[in-house]
């Protein structure tokens, strides 16, 4: 039997799923990111908080064609933001990793998109306004939590 949804519940999702779009272009443009496409920053951000993995490990978790990944990962090999190392567990397979620079590019794009957030935040919201956003993403993590 299906609950039914409030229009409070309908309108909330509504308005997150509105501003969380916009709040993540505007992050988008607030550091440079070496012109790189969705498809290789989401294989970066994957790499960064999964560690290293294979192709056909990392197309599967992305949901693209292998060929597509090792598009992907030729571009990212090429601009030096990825290394290749032998599985150890199956030699004939390889496992790709951050670079250093990749890592130094991750930590610096967070870092630009933290300092213009945290500065838009002062800028525009007063303390009580910035302590209801606080207590509202508290509520919004329990969504993710199972």
């Amino acid at each position: 039997m299906e609950h039914p949804t409030s229009a409070s519940a309908v309108q909330a999702a509504r308005d997150v799923r509105v501003v969380f779009s916009r709040l993540r272009r505007r992050l988008r443009e607030a550091h440079d990111t070496r012109e790189l496409t969705p498809s290789q920053t989401a294989v970066l951000s994957r790499l960064d908080k999964d560690g290293p993995a294979s192709t056909s490990d990392l197309a599967a978790a992305e949901r693209v064609r292998p060929q597509s990944m090792a598009a992907t990962l030729a571009a990212l090999d090429e601009r030096g933001l990825i290394q290749r190392h032998p599985d150890p567990a199956d030699g004939r397979r390889q496992l790709i990793s951050l670079s250093p620079a990749a890592r130094t590019f991750i930590d610096d794009n967070r870092q630009a998109r933290e300092e213009w957030l945290a500065r838009a935040m002062h800028d525009h919201f007063t303390e009580d306004e910035r302590q209801t956003v606080i207590h509202a993403m508290t509520l919004l993590d329990k969504l993710t939590r199972p």
